[in-house]
């Protein structure tokens, strides 16, 4: 059985590699995401290696292996479901799932998993429009494109966030804007490279730094996916 730091590990390398479409991360990347010293994250990966879950030599790449890739979604799985369950079930809102998540992602009951996917009639996407595996470890498609890339004058659509922190979703709902909702580029400012967007009828600037971690789809354009999101 592995430790909740192991687990949280192979978690993070998911994210880092697999969900940004990548192969590999490098150690001073996952220390940083981790918000750890990189000597701890070297630590953790000589213990990730012997159990033969990651890839790694020594200031080298680090990649994650079959099955330390299957435990890492196995772990995901079950936060995004708790996730889910807490904001569908327990009116949880979206800001303060993602905590609550963090310790139950840990139980081990395969059952008890299995049982709340089926309770929550087998949800594609949790509350912040991030892809939930099903029980044979695949997910559902997802898409990449933020509001950062969106043209001048396009018209689209809130389909996720990338950053889950409560300050971040907490600002989100300061602007009004939720998932599903629609968005319209008014301008980009070369200078300190502001975006002004519409939402709900008013106009507002928003940062760089923001607009990297809005996931959209855009409405104006012919190839668009077909995904179902969860409503706020």
């Amino acid at each position: 059985m592995l430790s909740q730091t192991e687990e949280n590990y192979l978690k993070s390398l998911l994210h880092l590699t697999v969900e940004d479409d990548r192969k590999e991360a490098g150690t001073n990347e996952l220390a940083a995401y981790l918000s750890v010293k990189p000597a701890s994250v070297n630590d953790m990966l000589k213990k990730l290696k012997e159990k033969e879950l990651v890839l790694y030599e020594k200031y080298g790449k680090i990649t994650l292996t079959a099955e330390g890739r299957k435990k890492a979604i196995e772990v995901v799985r079950k936060h995004r479901l708790w996730e889910t369950f807490l904001y569908e079930k327990l009116s949880f809102s979206w800001d303060e799932v993602h905590e609550v998540a963090e310790q139950l992602e840990h139980i081990q009951s395969t059952k008890l998993v299995d049982k709340l996917d089926e309770f929550l009639n087998y949800p594609l996407y949790d509350p912040h429009g991030d892809a939930i595996p099903n029980a044979k470890g695949e997910l559902p498609t997802t898409w990449k494109k933020t509001l950062d890339e969106e043209e001048i004058g396009h018209n689209c659509t809130m389909i996720a966030v990338k950053d889950n922190s409560a300050p971040f979703l907490q600002y989100v709902n300061r602007i009004g804007l939720s998932i599903n909702h629609k968005i319209k580029v008014i301008a980009k400012h070369a200078y300190d490279e502001l975006m002004d967007i519409e939402v709900n009828g008013k106009v507002c600037s928003v940062s760089p730094r923001f607009a990297k971690n809005i996931v959209i789809i855009c409405n104006d354009c012919s190839k668009k996916p077909a995904l179902k999101h969860p409503t706020h």
